[in-house]
């Protein structure tokens, strides 16, 4: 495919969280068309000097080095500047929390880069948590900054309409693109051994969430429906893809209804379609999400899911249950019934990974590309 241009995403520092994968996948499918890319990230330090070789081959890293201070925010807008008055990129793709700063960068540097924000997440349940005077100010800010960008993209049908309740912006400016999950080398490194000692066969059942453990996750609940499951056979229960400030809650769950010995959060892990491929089911039990990148991988591996009807993405990836069983959200014993169900009536392997191709990283890069010539 052919671009005359750069084209710049603009990321939080790297954590290996779902969102910088599915830009990391764009970037390398651009990269192998033979376009030049940029990944523009505040710090590379530390923590996240890790997961800086996730970043494909051919893609350059642009380190701002603003490590978080009092002073982070004018820093990074006098780096984002120069870096924009300095290669002028055609396009600059910044997720929602980035598109302020973008958008004054390049006010201030005056260049003709195109700004492009992509909405990942259900921003009226997102804002709806925060407490204190953020939850007022956040609103503002969305209705305020949105309509400076050249372009919206938001990751469902159900994210978009969100937007433009929020944003106060017409929907049909709002561009619908789903993720980029399923890559090209996904089954190959769904056939890899995993070291977990219950993945082997002669083990029971394992039921497998993914996801960092916070709230919008809601794995407490998926703890309760699984000590349901687990009166009914014998089963266990994995939940791997990060860290997160409910890890203590959790693990005192786990403890109060003595899951102990079947239950397990081992965090991080660094090719978890390897536990997708070997799980009898996925679940995903969230309260909100933006599109659900965890149940397309799932079901790329060929593995039945299971899935909250929470709002947005996982009714428009599963066709309102036609790929996979959709609960209420906060309902273990729902959540239990549908477990069950799938573990003995599991949709057809082949099926879903039919399915799962529709969200193959070149379709949805070409969705990119097209949209961004339209506006350069």
């Amino acid at each position: 495919m052919k671009f005359d241009g750069r084209i710049s995403f603009f990321l939080p520092p790297l954590i290996g969280a779902g969102g910088e994968r599915v830009v990391l996948n764009l970037a390398k499918v651009f990269v192998d068309w033979g376009i030049q890319v940029d990944v523009v990230v505040p710090d590379t330090s530390g923590r996240h000097q890790k997961f800086m070789s996730t970043v494909p081959k051919g893609v350059r890293v642009i380190d701002l080095e603003t490590p978080l201070s009092r002073t982070v925010y004018l820093k990074k807008l006098y780096k984002l500047k120069a870096y924009l008055e300095r290669d002028n990129p055609e396009v600059m793709v910044a997720n929602v929390d980035y598109v302020g700063i973008a958008n004054a960068a390049r006010a201030l540097s005056r260049c003709s880069t195109k700004i492009i924000q992509v909405v990942h997440s259900n921003l009226s349940n997102e804002f709806g948590k925060i407490s204190g005077l953020g939850k007022h100010i956040k609103p503002v800010f969305v209705r305020r900054l949105y309509p400076w960008s050249d372009g919206i993209i938001a990751v469902s049908k159900g994210v978009a309409e969100d937007v433009s309740t929020m944003a106060q912006v017409p929907l049909e400016t709002i561009k619908v693109i789903y993720n980029p999950v399923v890559t090209d080398d996904l089954n190959l490194k769904a056939q890899e051994p995993v070291d977990h000692l219950w993945f082997q066969a002669s083990e029971a059942p394992v039921i497998l969430g993914a996801g960092r453990l916070m709230y919008q996750k809601d794995f407490s609940t998926l703890i309760r429906a699984f000590a349901v499951v687990r009166q009914q056979r014998p089963c266990r229960l994995v939940i791997i893809g990060g860290e997160g400030y409910e890890r203590s809650d959790l693990e005192k769950l786990i403890r109060e209804l003595q899951l102990e010995d079947d239950a397990s959060l081992p965090g991080f892990a660094e090719n978890p379609y390897a536990y997708m491929a070997k799980a009898k089911v996925f679940v995903l039990s969230s309260r909100y999400e933006g599109f659900g990148n965890v149940l397309v991988e799932a079901m790329a591996t060929g593995t039945p899911v299971v899935s909250t009807n929470c709002p947005d993405g996982p009714a428009e990836i599963l066709e309102n249950g036609r790929y996979g069983q959709l609960v209420p959200v906060e309902s273990p014993n729902a959540l239990a019934e549908a477990i069950v169900e799938t573990l003995d009536n599991p949709l057809d392997s082949e099926l879903l990974q039919k399915k799962a191709q529709e969200f193959s990283c070149e379709k949805i890069a070409l969705e990119y590309l097209d949209y961004i010539k339209s506006l350069t």
